[in-house]
Order: structure tokens, then sequence, then C-alpha cells
């Protein structure tokens, strides 16, 4: 009787180790969209703040897709409870979640964003198409009908109406959503704009169209955009791709260049003329919301006109807000737990 007492406190004594091990921890952990990061530290401060209950969240950065492989790596303390990413999740990432654990997976728009070019602000405009930019990164490019190594080394080589100034593009490295985004509505728009690439099959023309110049002018940062920037101080006939708000936070140092004769501004990134825009997310592990202290409010916090709707820190941070009435949809669907399929 004494020996089954004994194993029985050892197992309650188990049991308490691993409820201490499982406790709620005190921090939430985010990761991911370097876009993203900015706004998301600003309201992580601003929570810690208004909520004295709770601790600031940790913010990383490292780009939209190792932020969401990391969230999608797991369930548990060891694993963050929230990813930002400045494009939508892929089907193949939700895949990727649901083979781990990560059942639950709420989607959070918090806003727009646009991407710009940007050149040293003492420099000449630049009035870009997304030929030019295809032109100047491609890898190799048609001349009387086959493939050659790009032969431009000057923007005005490629359009009379472009500077006279030494090809220099500063792209985002693969890691970044921004990069994903930038691919698709700049780089295989241009390529597209040949007919030889038209004419490859689908597998050839993505390769074609993915495929940059090796020879230095082309430079992908893994970093955020302050690196971006700091190649611009270094370089200064570079052109820079950058988030809108980060831009709109260095003006004085920049000049940004318009996209298919329109220049990028809240204005036009709502309104859809201009080309290169996307809405920005963040996305909240499910299985953590009762687990993590201070999760839920922190989502909602973020969602409140106060941080993110117009005139917010947020707005006046470089975010285009969403309407009142878009934000409170979003809010709604996450109050129900409705995840992505």
């Amino acid at each position: 009787m004494r020996l089954n007492n004994i194993a029985l406190a050892l197992v309650v004594s188990g049991a308490a180790v691993a409820s201490t091990a499982n406790a709620a921890r005190e921090t939430i952990q985010i990761a991911g969209s370097s876009t993203v990061l900015p706004f998301s530290s600003i309201v992580a401060e601003e929570f810690g703040n208004t909520f004295p209950q709770y601790k600031a969240p940790v913010v990383g950065s490292g780009g939209s897709s190792a932020g969401l492989k990391q969230f999608c790596s797991g369930v548990g303390d060891n694993t963050i409870d929230i990813a930002n990413s400045s494009r939508k999740i892929k089907d193949t990432e939700i895949a990727a979640c649901k083979k781990a654990g990560v059942n639950k997976v709420l989607e959070i728009k918090i806003g727009y964003d646009g991407i710009v070019f940007a050149s040293n602000a003492n420099k000449a405009a630049y009035k870009l198409r997304p030929q030019h930019v295809f032109a100047a990164l491609a890898a190799e490019l048609p001349s009387n009908g086959k493939l050659v190594p790009n032969p431009y080394t000057r923007w005005n080589q490629i359009d009379s109406s472009l500077p006279n100034e030494p090809i220099t593009l500063v792209i985002p490295a693969s890691n970044h959503g921004t990069r994903e985004v930038f691919q698709e509505k700049m780089v295989e728009a241009g390529c597209e704009s040949y007919d030889y690439f038209k004419k490859l099959d689908k597998d050839a023309q993505k390769k074609a169209c993915s495929t940059f110049r090796k020879d230095g002018k082309v430079i992908e940062i893994a970093g955020d955009y302050t690196e971006t920037l700091a190649r611009l101080k270094t370089s200064p006939s570079a052109v820079g791709v950058f988030g809108l708000g980060f831009y709109d936070q260095n003006r004085d140092k920049l000049r940004v260049a318009s996209v298919n004769n329109v220049s990028p501004s809240e204005q036009t990134v709502l309104n859809g003329t201009y080309p290169v825009s996307r809405p920005l997310y963040f996305y909240v592990k499910g299985e953590h919301l009762k687990s993590i202290k201070g999760l839920p409010e922190f989502t909602e916090y973020f969602l409140s006109k106060k941080v993110s709707g117009k005139g917010s820190k947020l707005d006046k941070a470089g975010l285009i807000s969403m309407s009142d009435a878009e934000r409170a949809k979003v809010l709604a669907a996450f109050k129900a737990g409705q995840g992505v399929k």
C-alpha cells in the first residue's frame, strides 16, 4: 500500500512538472516580413504600454517565406505564434502547416502597401515600365531569334527616355514576400512583353523569366530595407526596391520612380492605378490562442481603429489603412475563428 502511494506521488509529481513545462508562455513571438516589421514593432510596443499585464511581443524579421516556414514548423512553446507576411500564404505552406499539426491558421489583413523603385534623391527621375526592369536584370535577352547574354550596361540603352546611368538594381532576395510580388507584377510582366518568351512552353518561360544576370548589376538583399538603403549610399547610381511605407520615411534621401506613368501614393495604391501594390498580412496560430498570454488581445488591438485605422500611428508610419468596414470584417472573421482553407 505504501509503495502504491509512493508511485501515485511520483505520478502526481510528474504531472506537475509536465504542467509547468506546458504553462502559458509570457511573451508573444513574431517573425517574418521586413515590410510588416516596422508596423508590427510599433504595435508591440504600444500593446505592452497599454496592457501592463502582458509583456510586449518580441518581433523578428527574416522575410515572409522564412517567417511562414518557422510558423508552420509545429505547435508549442518552441514555435512562433505569429508570422508577418507581405503576401498571402501559399497552398504549399498551408500543407506544411497541417503536416506539422498547425491546423488553425488565422489570416489577418492589416492594410496595403506599394512596391516602389527609388534612387538617390540627387539623381534624375526614372519613368519605368515592366519591360524596362526585365531588360535591365534578365540574364539573357532575344536577339535575331535567339538568346544572347544581356547586352545592356546603362538604362538609356534600354530606352532613350531613361537616365544615362549605369544599371545597378538592388532587389529583395527570394526570402522576401516583396520579391514575389516584384517578380509577378514587374519581372514576369516585362518578360511577357517579348514574343520570344511568349512562345516558350510554361516551364521554359518560367525559367527564362526568373534567371537574372550575375555580372554584379543585380544585387539581391536578404536583409531588410535598411540594408538596401545602405547599398544605395555606397552605389549612388543604383535603383532599389522598397515598400512604399519605408520610402515615405526616407523621402529626404530617395527619389521615387513612376511605373507605367503612375506615381506610387496612398491614393494610387488604394484605387488600383499603381500596378505594383499588395495587401499586407500576419498569420496567427490558432492552437496558441489559449496558451500564449495576450495573443487574442494583441490581434484585436492591432485591428482597432486607434492602432491601424486612418490617422493612427501605423497610418502615419506609412501603412495604407483599410476602410473601417473592411477592418471590421477582418476582426469579425478572427473572432469567429475562421481559418484559411
